[in-house]
């Protein structure tokens, strides 16, 4: 039995910069990990089936499940034998923005490399990663860094400033493909991608809060009056700096002064049941 944390990603910056020619986005976006995570325990089994067992009745055991397409790729690319059983404990939200699926198809990525004695690096598990979902090789190194390309290119980056997270997502799914086939980039207003880097390695808390942007955003919120609603309140109740995570719906507020995170967590408990205060992990969950 091999066991596996499977961190949630917010997106400190999101940008698109065009369409590209096999219909994906090119992105540059910088993302981090917080500590609210799946866990995710893989064990052998005698069949060469792939079994899924999940905590959440939403979720799916076949192959829509990003952590069965992970299995699924590693055993037929690597000619695996054994078959597995994945019990995934859901803790991060569905269909938020936070990556949670694309995490746990990281995480299996990583634990069947060890139960199946592959001996891949975290870099070749990455490039393994693009073929599942854009999120998922970030999600194998977690940590702090920027994505390009469809979010497969990464360059590590230095990890934030100490500070709470608040997550709040209202009780609405959100399409991805929906969301970006509605995004106009004429009119997009760009993120601060290099000064939120400069903030990064600078360790300069209020450059980071200042720097924060998503072109998805104004999308998400022309739709879902959920999220505007959301991201008042936090910046009403005092989170120093608010903003959607991903395609969304959740919204993250970051808090430097402990003692303020139980009046927001508190406040937004009566607009939304899903709200977690957690810690930023920033630097990289593993090393080779």
């Amino acid at each position: 039995m091999i066991y596996e944390k499977a961190p949630a990603k917010i997106n400190l910056t999101l940008d698109v910069l065009h369409k590209r020619p096999d219909g994906f986005h090119e992105v540059e976006m910088i993302m981090t990990t917080v500590d609210l995570a799946d866990r995710i325990w893989l064990r052998l089994t005698s069949e060469r089936s792939i079994t899924i067992k999940a905590s959440h009745r939403f979720v799916p055991n076949d192959r829509k499940n990003l952590a069965y397409q992970a299995a699924d790729l590693l055993r037929k690319r690597y000619r695996v034998n054994e078959g597995v059983e994945i019990t995934l404990d859901k803790n991060i939200p569905i269909a938020a923005g936070l990556a949670g699926g694309s995490s746990d198809a990281a995480a299996t990525l990583r634990g069947l490399n060890r139960l199946w004695k592959l001996g891949l690096s975290l870099d070749e598990l990455a490039v393994l990663g693009a073929e599942i979902g854009s999120d998922v090789s970030f999600c194998v190194y977690g940590g702090t860094a920027i994505a390009n390309g469809r979010g497969e290119k990464i360059t590590h980056l230095s990890p934030p400033p100490n500070c709470w997270v608040i997550l709040a997502k209202p009780s609405i799914g959100v399409s991805t493909g929906n969301i970006y086939g509605q995004l106009d980039l004429s009119t997009v207003s760009h993120p601060k991608t290099a000064q939120m880097i400069e903030a990064l390695k600078e360790g300069d808390y209020n450059k980071m809060c200042s720097s924060l942007g998503n072109v998805l955003e104004p999308v998400t919120m022309g739709l879902h009056d959920e999220v505007v609603v959301l991201k008042e309140q936090m910046e009403r109740f005092g989170a120093d700096a608010v903003l959607m995570s991903g395609s969304g719906p959740t919204v993250f507020g970051l808090v430097r002064q402990e003692s303020r995170v139980p009046k927001i967590v508190n406040a937004l408990k009566g607009f939304c049941q899903d709200v977690h205060a957690v810690r930023m992990l920033g630097e990289r969950v593993l090393v080779d």
